[in-house]
């Protein structure tokens, strides 16, 4: 592909949703450009929770069986922090794919890429990072972007930012973001793991301390939650307190957890929690964590960005695939459709932070789990709560350009 190119769509950010949406454009016959500022998809992500809503679209491109092929691991069970209420299963939910599979993102997101390559309208740019937009008359027309070998642009009826929660389209085009503030941060970093540990997914928490730990095969990735902005006072007490703070929670990783050996081993994610007032202007549209930065409680980014795309495909696809502008009621079509789900969730997210975490984390009892451990006991709203968590609100599924 030239350095200068004219396409329907050009998406900027080669992330589950930009790459879920050019695959789905191309299979329709759009002229689709996905841009994707790094060189490789080889980056150490943490949001590999792929949830049965995503294994449905994946099912509907015709990628289930190669990505059930993938190094992956199936997480069927979640043990609730709650005293009393037994395990989780998620074999009870009526669902094609009663499973959260664990597969590395790099994984998922080349398998979307060789899918791509296949379709002759599908044009994949490594290593071009979008500058700035291009506009015209008013409207977005494309953007600019630097490359290895210099500086190019691409023109398109529609432009897609799905370039992710510090998107530089979306400061481009000024949208106003209405802000969230998480009480939390996250600290992550890997424990190895013993047959003896079990498989399914479980909490841990003590007055002052909680952390969820994902079950990855050989290995636990363990989510240590901290009170926001808590991890310059946590790094100055010295690794050895964490240490200490993990072995604590569970006796079992006492010895484990001197894999820790630095803090190199630990990785922060600081939490964010927005979404754009509004998703699109005149040619342009925000997908993804670009309009939507979401809690990491639940694991539900990716597959809300994935559902995004689905949407997105489903509502513009067809006018995509003629020669005709894209106005902006089909753009703000896709917000309607997608803004529900997406503030459901944040809600849900907002209610678990300030009526579990912020309480575990100051050393005071949460109320909100006498309340659970009701619920959780009550089979169908038992069984309604996991669908909400693992298979979501409004989920996806591809209707064009047909599966």
């Amino acid at each position: 592909m030239p350095d200068d190119h004219t396409v329907r769509c050009c998406v900027v950010g080669g992330g589950p949703a930009g790459m879920v949406l050019g695959v789905l454009l191309a299979r329709g016959g759009v002229e689709v450009a996905v841009l994707e500022k790094h060189a490789d998809f080889l980056r150490d992500f943490r949001g590999d929770t792929v949830h049965p809503s995503t294994l449905d679209v994946l099912d509907d491109i015709g990628l289930g069986e190669a990505f059930a092929s993938l190094p992956h691991s199936y997480v069927r069970t979640f043990v609730p922090p709650v005293a009393g209420v037994p395990p989780l299963r998620f074999d009870d939910l009526a669902v094609r794919h009663p499973y959260i599979a664990f597969v590395p993102q790099w994984d998922l997101l080349n398998l979307l890429a060789e899918e791509g390559r296949r379709l002759p309208s599908f044009h994949l740019l490594m290593e071009a990072e979008a500058t700035d937009l291009l506009r015209s008359d008013g409207r977005t027309a494309g953007v600019r972007y630097r490359s290895p070998r210099g500086p190019g642009s691409v023109r398109a009826a529609l432009t897609v930012g799905a370039d992710g929660r510090h998107s530089a389209l979306r400061e481009a085009a000024g949208l106003e973001l209405v802000a969230g503030s998480p009480p939390i941060d996250v600290l992550w970093f890997r424990l190895s793991r013993v047959a003896g540990d079990g498989d399914a997914v479980f909490i841990r928490m003590a007055p002052g301390r909680f952390a969820v730990f994902l079950n990855r095969g050989d290995f636990w990735q363990v989510a240590f939650v901290i009170p926001k902005d808590g991890a310059k006072a946590l790094r100055a007490a010295g690794i050895e307190r964490l240490r200490e703070q993990v072995g604590d929670l569970d006796a079992r990783f006492r010895d484990r957890a001197s894999e820790l050996t630095g803090w190199d081993d630990v990785k922060l994610l600081t939490v964010r929690s927005d979404r754009l007032r509004r998703w699109w202007s005149p040619g342009l549209l925000l997908i993804g964590d670009a309009a939507h930065a979401m809690s990491p409680i639940g694991g539900v980014g990716i597959n809300l960005a994935v559902q995004d795309a689905v949407a997105t495909a489903n509502l513009l696809g067809p006018r995509l695939a003629g020669s005709e502008p894209i106005p902006d009621e089909a753009l703000d079509a896709v917000q309607r459709r997608r803004e529900p789900p997406t503030r459901s969730t944040q809600d849900l997210q907002e209610l678990l932070q300030r009526q579990v975490l912020s309480p575990v984390l100051g050393s005071r009892p949460p109320r909100l789990l006498a309340l659970a451990r009701i619920a959780l006991r009550i089979g169908p709203l038992r069984r309604a709560i996991v669908r909400r968590v693992v298979v979501g609100y409004l989920p996806e599924r591809v209707t064009w350009p047909g599966r």
